[in-house]
């Protein structure tokens, strides 16, 4: 509540600031066409929710480290934490060059995925240092486990920056990576809960969840259609590396699967869709990828297509919720 308060009121005072910096948003050409009616509306709103959940974590969660004289526990929550900060800069250079440098490309492609690679890469030899990577992964619904060895760094690798990459793809329609996400973080906060006798840093988790979310569901009030506000990369990429290292927070990596069935599916339609009209010599199988667009080209409304995406990334987490 207090994360959503404050979110709320560093929100609404921001988009201002926003607009007397010209932070609007600018629409490709190969986007949609009704999409340029969105052009200026101010972005990087990320850059607040971002800011507030890291505040309201650190700043709780060292009370209740000098509380509860666990140190040990909260050097966890800072790995994952610096995991989100990091990638959320990321987000925030293409922004800035985006505007500043005036490419509305921002980034190249290569530029973001060396910093990506090497932030989880550095993320990854963090967690296994502080015991959160079993190399053996458990199949979905079954008891049988796959011992990776050594594979299962590289596989991590390239199946969280995958995902985070994912995330920013889905974010290309009002509220619709926020609402996604908003789900996601509800789920991770009921499955704190009911692991709470099982982890030693239960509280420092649903500390930085609940912060995530409340000020995640504060951006979403101005996020929803029509948009007052874009996040921006800064915001897609703090929320895709927020999906990814609570996953490996809790050491289920594959969990993935079923709370992130949307994020995949929209990066998937990509490829399928790259893929097939280079070997096809131009044809395409849908309208227009990721998958939001090809729905909006068929005809249906931003709201049911979020809607949409809400309810099934809700029935991924309660299929997590069995896993």
């Amino acid at each position: 509540m207090l994360s959503f308060l404050i979110c709320f009121f560093v929100t609404r005072r921001g988009i201002d600031w926003l607009k007397k910096l010209h932070m609007g948003q600018k629409i490709l050409e190969i986007g949609p066409s009704w999409h340029k009616a969105k052009e200026g509306t101010p972005t990087m709103g990320g850059l607040f929710f971002a800011l507030t959940s890291i505040g309201i974590s650190l700043m709780l969660g060292v009370a209740a480290v000098v509380y509860g004289n666990r140190a040990g526990t909260f050097t966890d929550a800072l790995c994952v934490l610096v995991f989100l900060i990091l990638h959320g800069l990321v987000g925030f250079a293409d922004d800035y060059v985006k505007f500043v440098r005036h490419r509305n490309k921002g980034l190249t492609a290569m530029q973001k995925l060396v910093f990506q690679f090497a932030i989880t890469a550095a993320f990854l030899f963090c967690m296994h240092t502080l015991g959160h990577t079993a190399t053996a992964l458990k199949l979905p619904f079954t008891d049988a486990v796959i011992e990776l060895g050594w594979f299962y760094y590289p596989f991590s690798l390239l199946w969280i920056v995958m995902l985070i990459n994912a995330v920013n793809l889905t974010d290309g329609l009002d509220g619709l990576a926020a609402s996604s996400m908003s789900v996601v973080l509800v789920f991770f906060a009921v499955l704190t809960i009911r692991l709470a006798d099982e982890v030693s840093d239960a509280s420092l988790r649903i500390l930085l969840i609940g912060a995530l979310l409340g000020a995640l569901i504060a951006f979403l009030c101005f996020n929803r259609h029509p948009a007052k506000l874009f996040m921006g990369d800064t915001g897609s990429l703090f929320l895709g590396a927020a999906l990814t290292g609570l996953a490996y927070w809790f050491d289920e990596p594959l969990i993935l699967f079923f709370c992130g069935i949307i994020f995949l599916w929209e990066a998937l339609s990509d490829v399928l869709q790259v893929g097939y009209f280079k070997l096809s010599g131009g044809k395409r199988i849908f309208k227009m990828a990721p998958f939001h667009h090809h729905l909006e080209k068929c005809g249906m409304s931003e709201n049911k297509i979020v809607a949409l995406f809400t309810f099934i990334t809700l029935c991924g987490c309660i299929a997590a919720s069995f896993f």
